[in-house]
């Protein structure tokens, strides 16, 4: 009896890099070799987009044990969108070091600020004003945490694990879910967890997402202009750990179209007399100060203006809209969230949750500064340099 022959099931092809599928055992061979007491310093910056992260790397002739013992040094700006090619050179100045976790000790990572050729902050160094007015309000004791959330997707832009030609199921297993058939993308996940936390980056938990292959990790609690140097080193341990798996890590504010959710920086925000018994007044006092000035945090709240974010606020999916203010104890529908136990004990903390998935986190601490503790008004920000 004539039997036709068993074919093999194709493997589904997933939308990977190339350098992904490189034989990494080869590359383990030389990451094993003595550096002779010498130590590889990545440099790490923001380029002219406000959203990109761009690094290199140098040798120093022994392991620096403070982030002042890493030299300055510069780069080509006209290839980063922040300067003509006509006058290119860039400063880096290193102001953040972490361990690196791809590397390995005794090796580093250093965060710079980009100032320009004449010494002053390129345009899109925020940390440079974001400082200052932490410096302003030390005495406050602000504490944040971010919640920084983002999309896998495959190397042809299309999320990671989606069906090539269609869509998952609707929306509700996947958030904080478990099994194959609910999450996809984990060991990058965890990867990138056990990066962070060997890097020293304030890390502090991590999760499945309301969207399919949609994931979110929280950093903090963080003071002052801490909060935007972990979250920016957070974000680049995530864009290389993900290159090493040849997958691609979004930040935009609402990757698909339709009925899924976007992606936002929820931020939880707190003064030491708020932290207090009977800080919930002056949580309440602060959440008033905000209503007051919704259209300039909207505008600082994304990279374009609130452009981005109103894609995603839209009073739909967990989100305010966009045009409105509003505040309420445990909704996740308004533009600040109270929790429910911070209003049960009368102290602790507020969730602002406008944010946009690709903030700058400098602007966004440094904005919410400027109203609850400032006490400014209006559109227009202050120039404390003068005083």
């Amino acid at each position: 009896m004539w039997h036709s022959p068993v074919r093999p099931r194709r493997a589904v092809a997933m939308s990977v890099s190339h350098s992904s599928r490189l034989n990494k055992l080869v590359r383990e061979q030389y990451m094993r070799l003595p550096q002779d007491g010498r130590v590889q310093v990545t440099y790490v910056w923001i380029d002219g987009s406000g959203e990109g992260v761009r690094c290199k790397s140098r040798t120093l002739d022994k392991e620096p044990k403070s982030v002042e013992d890493v030299p300055e040094w510069n780069f080509d700006g006209s290839s980063t969108a922040q300067a003509e090619g006509s006058n290119s050179d860039m400063f880096l100045v290193p102001v953040c070091m972490f361990r690196d976790p791809f590397c390995l000790d005794p090796n580093k990572l250093v965060l710079c600020e980009v100032l320009k050729y004449n010494r002053k902050p390129a345009e899109t160094n925020l940390r440079h004003t974001c400082k200052k007015v932490m410096d302003l309000v030390k005495d406050s004791h602000p504490w944040f945490g971010m919640e920084q959330e983002y999309t896998l997707l495959g190397i042809n832009g299309h999320p990671y694990g989606w069906p090539d030609n269609g869509f998952p199921g609707p929306q509700g297993p996947y958030y904080c879910g478990v099994g194959a058939d609910k999450v996809y993308g984990r060991d990058i996940v965890e990867s990138h967890y056990k990066a962070c936390l060997y890097a020293g980056v304030k890390i502090c938990g991590t999760n499945a997402e309301v969207m399919p292959s949609q994931w979110e990790f929280q950093v903090g609690p963080c003071e002052g202009i801490e909060m935007g140097d972990h979250l920016w080193m957070a974000r680049f341990i995530l864009h290389r750990v993900c290159e090493d798996f040849g997958v691609v890590a979004t930040l935009d504010p609402k990757p698909m179209t339709g009925n899924w959710n976007g992606a936002g920086c929820h931020t939880n925000y707190s003064t030491e007399e708020m932290r207090r018994e009977g800080g919930l007044k002056h949580i309440e006092a602060a959440i008033e100060k905000l209503s007051k000035r919704h259209d300039y945090h909207i505008c600082v709240y994304d990279p374009r203006g609130g452009r981005d974010n109103s894609r995603r606020l839209t009073g739909h999916h967990e989100t305010s809209n966009i045009f409105e203010f509003s505040a309420g104890v445990a909704n996740r529908g308004a533009s600040i969230r109270i929790p429910r136990q911070v209003g049960q004990d009368g102290y602790g903390y507020f969730e602002d949750r406008r944010p946009a998935a690709n903030c700058d986190p400098y602007a966004v601490t440094e904005a919410i500064m400027r109203t609850t503790v400032l006490n400014e008004t209006g559109v227009e920000t202050k120039d404390y340099a003068e005083h």
